[in-house]
């Protein structure tokens, strides 16, 4: 029993801290590699693990930095309503309207996406490997949490309204229940993207206008399911761990129609093109040519603090799971 209750505490810390989850995130980041041209597959499709694996660097990141947090997320809501055109779009006039502090406040994903698609674009011009590989990693793990309905809204983990753990359910049990055996990842290929932030806001405001169908298909489908038919224990690598049963989270998919999957795939391919956006912007640098090839001992510091802080630390900041 005292397995039981401390895998089930592990679940929950794992549901609620991360962002589409470790699983979702490496997939994501994976699967956009070979929506990319043969210029770019050169380098991708090599280091496609360190893609994959690094994805989830900004999570642990959260560990180690308090400013990281509001990088995940917008609580859009509180600017008002739908489509939110009290808040400037642009971040200079943000700033001047509501103060940095009450942006950072309640979070600045699509703001913090053009200031890594810029990192990555120098990246590309400086012909840095390691910064390009590092970078494109990063950028993935902020695009696709502004595809999730939950990061985007201040009910963020139905903590408003007696639905906590939801926020994992839909990004991190759903996906991991089903992406492998039922979804179609084959896309097509990484488009050019003539205004970034045109897109991302886009992006971001299908995610607000979602957030009220993820919140109430939930509540209706609990007062179908019994507490003892809505969870379940389920073996996860040789442990017992209390879970949302397989048979509520496919139930709860089938009443989004498919909304998870769609929203993946809509990351995925949103990833390879600013991928792309990068490297068309920096003159589409030969690839087969680059320095810095080795992450230099800084770098590999960094990694392994993340892993440590994130593995030994508690989260700096606000849970926005």
């Amino acid at each position: 029993m005292k397995k039981i209750i401390t895998s089930f505490l592990f679940l929950s810390l794992s549901l609620n801290c991360f962002c589409w989850g470790f699983y979702a995130h490496r997939k994501i980041n994976h699967y956009a590699v070979f929506l990319l041209p043969p210029e770019m597959m050169v380098l991708y499709k090599p280091h496609i693990d360190f893609l994959a694996e690094h994805a989830v660097d900004p999570d642990k990141r959260r560990y180690a930095v308090p400013e990281e947090g509001p990088r995940h997320y917008i609580d859009i809501d509180h600017y008002g309503n739908y489509p939110y055109d009290a808040l400037p779009r642009k971040w200079s006039d943000a700033v001047a309207k509501y103060s940095e502090d009450t942006l950072n406040q309640y979070g600045i994903v699509p703001w913090w996406l053009q200031t890594m698609l810029f990192r990555l674009t120098d990246a590309f011009k400086e012909k840095n490997q390691a910064k390009i590989l590092k970078y494109s990693a990063e950028i993935g793990h902020y695009i696709s949490d502004s595809h999730v309905p939950l990061h985007a809204c201040s009910n963020h983990n139905g903590q408003y309204t007696d639905q906590k753990g939801i926020h994992g359910f839909w990004e991190s049990r759903i996906p991991e229940l089903l992406a492998e055996k039922e979804w179609d990842f084959f896309i097509g290929k990484a488009e050019y993207i003539k205004n970034p932030a045109d897109f991302i806001w886009t992006r971001v405001l299908e995610s607000a206008a979602a957030a009220d169908t993820v919140l109430k298909f939930e509540k209706q489908l609990t007062k179908k399911y019994p507490g003892d038919q809505k969870y379940a224990y389920e073996d996860r690598n040789g442990t017992i761990i209390r879970q949302y049963s397989s048979s509520f989270s496919i139930a709860y998919n089938n009443q989004m129609k498919g909304m998870v999957e769609r929203r993946m795939r809509q990351s995925i391919y949103a990833v390879a093109s600013f991928w792309y956006t990068a490297w068309v912007n920096a003159g589409q640098p030969n690839l087969t040519q680059l320095s810095n090839r080795e992450f230099s001992p800084e770098d590999l510091k960094e990694f392994e603090s993340l892993n440590q802080s994130w593995k030994n630390s508690a989260i700096k900041g606000r849970e926005h799971e």
